[in-house]
This record gives structure tokens, C-alpha cells and sequence, in this order.
């Protein structure tokens, strides 16, 4: 495929219009600190993927609903799609590139009424994932305690430790963007380097292996369906719910120079480097299974666990657990970032209860601090309930990806829709920006109703699909929100009036 160049993109050059111009010319004041790079504003999307995150803690999933089989093969498809929905976001992105994001995209693209749905599913989707991450992260954490002191998680410590893990990325938010960016460019390389570490321990230290045609072939249906075309399609949601949150990038553009093709290229890199890293992390995990049942009912909880303590001991296994749980954390903290950018950016345009606290930023830090412990907080209400459900944390990740992935195809399906009137940002897909988009639309479509379909049979309370009533929820809440905030809700035209400047100036504490 072959994508015409930006009109701007070496670093080395100025831009044809300053970035803070440019923002001022979409309605906003300049208010956050401008200090993330191109790779800094790649690697907080990189980090919210987290490859680290979402493939070890949904593996067990992928190992009951198609095996080894759905996995590769299913990591290899829906990647190839994902790629598609990032390149047709990172071109509205590169045309509108402010915190706010999709809901602005949308706003701008179809009315506000587009723009206030995509704006709710987009914020619910980012807090669900911030519960989410931090809660497999808790999880991943427990049976780290277990491997090396024989500590029993129980679902009031795992709370316990929850909290504590938000409580962290609370306050490394609140010391400014420039940390957020040192932490994610850690967080690639630990990435990177802790796949390269997992694969190859893997790969050397057990003497035994399981074959390519297992790997490469194995179905495994645990699930209760009878259909292997239906287990197949829900396998794929392993790789789908991995492949979310690269919309970081856009959300940090107001943070980012030369934004217009930095975060545009944040979100497309994010996307294939962790396509070939996670690729090559559940081959290596595949290939070292000793006992697959036992990695299903692992008494730690989590079956890569299994896996490694299977293949390399207790002594490496807790080793590589504590390098994923690290990656978990950088994860988490970057979903903070991006969740709390969105906040603020929706409370600037009177989107929310209590917007006027939100929307609030620190002179000090050039942080919007209200809406980052507004997203801490909120995502631990979310969790909660998985104090006395285990299918809650189910719950959570449903609210995840079902708010956040429809929301990418929203901007995009009005961009096609909007044919020449939209006009693209120096970083543009040139004649392929409408096959790349269409494909982009209809695939997040069918992963939508693939989301909401029940997974296990028969289904039970416990075994149930939440992310249907959640996406109802979902556009049940911001339907009825519309009509209580639709006089006040609503995106500038063009920033410099006089009262505009001072209802700024207040905003900043």
C-alpha cells in the first residue's frame, strides 16, 4: 500500500503553521504543556496497547475459545484490520488534532449530537479500560505474591492492591506531562525488551516444545457452542481487545509537537509494532505449553503464569511475571494520561456534571488534576463489584471495548461521508483514504456485534456477556444526558473572544 507523504514531516523543518495557531484556529486556548516528542507521543499509545497487558491477561480466554490455532491466526487477521481503523483515524487526527479527540473529530465532521455519543462512548470506554488494565494488573500481581511467598489472593486483597496500583498512577500523572512521556519511553523498550526476554527464555530453558501444527492448527473449543465458525469469531476477540486505546495519541496531541503528524504517526506505529511483538510473544507462549489442562486451571489464576512456572521453574517464572507486571503498570499510567485528557477536554466544552471543576488545569504542572483523580476514582467504582462477583472483572472489560472501539469508526464513517469537504491534515492516506476507510468502518462494525454475543454455553448469570448491556447502558445514559446538558454542551468555533479568555484564565489554578 503505498500512502502519499506528509506535505511537512521532518523534524528539522518549521511547519507551515505553529501548532498553538492551529489550536487556536479549532477554538481552544492553548493551556497544556507542549513538551511530548513524536516518540513520546508513539509510545504512550504503544503502552496503552500493551501487548504485555492484553495478551497475557486474556490468554486463558484464547486457549478455551479456539486455542492455539485462533490465536496465531487471529493476531495475524485482526491485526492486518486494526491497522486499517489506525490509519483512517490518524487522518482525521493529523485534520483535527486536539485532546478531545474522536467526540471532536465527530463534532466537526457530523453535528454535535455525533460528537456528544462519541464523546461518551469514548470517555467510558477510556475509564472501563483504566479498571480494567489496573485490575488484571492487581490480578497478575497476586499470583506473583503467590509464586514467591505462597500469598493466597483473595478477591478483598486484590481490591486492596487495586487501589494502591491507581493511587501510583494518580500521582505520576499529577507531576506533568514531561513524566508521562520519560515513563513511556521506558515503557517501549521494557515492551520489547521484556518480549525478547519471555520468548527466548521460553524458547531455550524447556527441554520439550510443542510442534508448529499445533501451534499453528490446534483448535480447541471449550466454550460450549457447537459451531467452530462461531468459537472462531469470539476467539478473535482476544486480539481486538489488545489492539484498543491507541487513540492516546490524538488525546496527547495538545501535549505534543508538531502534533499534526506526530500523533498521526503515534497511532500507526503503535499499531504494527505491536502487531510483530505480540505475534511473536503468543508463538512463544504456544510453543512451551507443557500441560494445557493445567494451564487452564492453574491454581495461580492466571494460565501464562502456569505456562512459565511449567517451563522454567518457580525461580524464572516469578522473574518474567514481575517484568509483566511492570509492563502492566507502565500500561495503566498511560491510560491515566489518556482518560484524564478526555475529561478535561469534554468538561471544556460543558460535556459533564461538574465540567467546571473538571476542566480545571494546575499552573504549576500544566495538569489537568481534578479530572485525573476523576478517572482513578471513577475507575474504581467500576471494579468494585468484583469484590463479590467474579464475572465483574468481565463486566469491566466490556465496558471497555464496547464503548471505545465503536467510537473509532464513528469520525471515520463522517469523514467518508463528508467526501471533499473534509479536509485533510498534512498527514494524509492520499487515494487510499476511502478503501482504507470503508474497510476500517465495516470491520469495526462486525467486531461490534461479535463483542456482544454470548461466549460461553449455556448461558448463566456467571457465564454471561455483559458488553450488550453495556454498550445499552452506555447509550442509555448519554441519551438522557443529552437532553439535561445539550443547551450547555458544545464545541468553540474559533477561540479569541474576549469572555473566552477569561473563562481560560479562571481554569487555571
Amino acid at each position: 500500500m503505498s500512502i502519499s507523504p506528509p506535505k511537512w514531516s521532518s523534524p528539522d523543518r518549521t511547519p507551515p503553521k505553529d501548532e498553538e495557531e492551529r489550536l487556536r484556529e479549532l477554538g481552544y486556548q492553548p493551556v497544556l504543556a507542549r513538551r511530548m516528542g513524536g516518540f513520546g507521543n508513539f509510545a504512550i499509545s504503544f503502552s496503552v496497547i500493551s501487548i504485555l497487558s492484553g495478551c497475557m491477561t486474556l490468554y486463558g480466554f484464547g486457549l478455551n475459545t479456539g486455542g492455539p490455532a485462533v490465536m496465531l491466526w487471529g493476531w495475524a487477521g485482526v491485526g492486518l484490520f486494526v491497522l486499517c481503523v489506525g490509519m483512517a483515524l490518524a487522518e482525521v487526527t493529523s485534520a483535527y488534532p486536539t485532546s478531545g479527540a474522536l467526540y471532536y473529530m465527530a463534532d466537526r465532521l457530523g453535528g454535535r449530537k455525533w460528537g456528544w455519543y462519541t464523546g461518551w462512548l469514548n470517555l467510558l470506554g477510556l475509564l472501563g479500560a483504566i479498571a480494567g488494565i489496573d485490575y488484571g494488573c492487581a490480578l497478575f500481581t497476586g499470583a506473583f505474591l503467590n509464586l514467591q511467598w505462597g500469598f493466597h489472593p483473595t478477591p478483598g486483597s486484590t481490591m486492596i492492591i487495586f487501589m494502591c496500583i491507581l493511587l501510583l498512577h494518580a500521582v505520576l500523572n499529577l507531576f506533568g506531562v514531561r513524566l508521562v512521556s520519560l515513563l513511556n519511553s521506558v515503557s517501549v523498550w521494557w515492551h520489547l525488551g521484556g518480549v525478547a526476554l519471555i520468548v527466548g527464555a521460553l524458547a531455550i530453558v524447556p527441554s520439550d516444545h510443542q510442534s508448529p501444527e499445533f501451534v499453528f492448527t490446534e483448535f480447541v473449543n471449550g466454550t460450549g457452542w457447537n459451531s467452530p465458525i462461531y468459537v472462531a469469531a469470539i476467539g478473535l476477540l482476544l486480539a481486538q481487545y489488545t489492539f484498543s486505546g491507541y487513540d492516546a495519541s490524538a488525546h496527547l496531541s495538545e501535549e505534543t509537537s508538531n502534533a499534526s503528524v506526530s500523533a498521526a504517526r503515534g497511532i500507526v506505529r503503535s499499531i504494527w509494532v505491536s502487531w510483530i511483538a505480540g505475534f511473536a510473544l503468543l508463538a512463544g507462549l504456544t510453543f512451551a505449553i507443557q500441560d494445557y489442562e493445567g494451564t487452564l486451571t492453574s491454581a495461580t489464576g492466571v494460565p501464562p503464569a502456569q505456562i512459565l512456572l511449567d517451563a522454567l521453574g518457580t525461580g524464572g517464572a516469578t522473574a518474567l511475571l514481575l517484568v509483566v507486571i511492570v509492563a502492566q503498570l507502565f500500561c495503566g499510567n498511560a491510560e491515566v494520561a489518556a482518560a484524564s485528557r478526555m475529561v478535561f477536554a469534554f468538561s471544556r466544552d460543558n460535556a459533564l456534571p461538574g465540567s467546571a471543576l473538571w476542566r480545571k488545569v494546575s499552573s504549576r504542572s500544566q495538569t489537568p488534576v481534578p479530572a485525573v483523580w476523576l478517572s482513578v476514582v471513577f475507575a474504581c467504582l467500576l471494579a468494585l463489584p468484583s469484590l463479590y462477583s467474579t464475572t465483574a472483572y468481565g463486566a469491566v472489560t466490556a465496558i471497555n471495548v464496547i464503548g471505545i472501539t465503536p467510537a473509532y469508526a464513528i469520525p471515520i464513517y463522517l469523514k467518508l461521508r463528508a467526501g471533499d469537504r473534509f479536509e485533510p491534515g498534512p498527514w494524509s492516506l492520499g487515494r487510499w483514504s476511502k478503501p482504507v476507510g470503508w474497510v476500517a468502518v465495516v470491520w469495526v462494525a462486525c467486531v461490534t456485534v461479535l463483542f456482544c454475543l454470548p461466549q460461553s454455553n449455556p448461558v448463566t448469570v456467571d457465564t454471561m456477556n455483559y458488553a450488550s448491556i453495556a454498550l445499552v447502558a452506555v447509550l442509555v445514559l448519554a441519551t438522557v444526558g443529552w437532553f439535561v446538558a445539550r443547551r450547555s454542551y458544545g464545541t468553540p468555533s474559533a477561540y479569541g473572544s474576549a469572555r473566552e479568555q477569561a473563562e481560560i484564565a479562571e481554569n487555571i489554578v
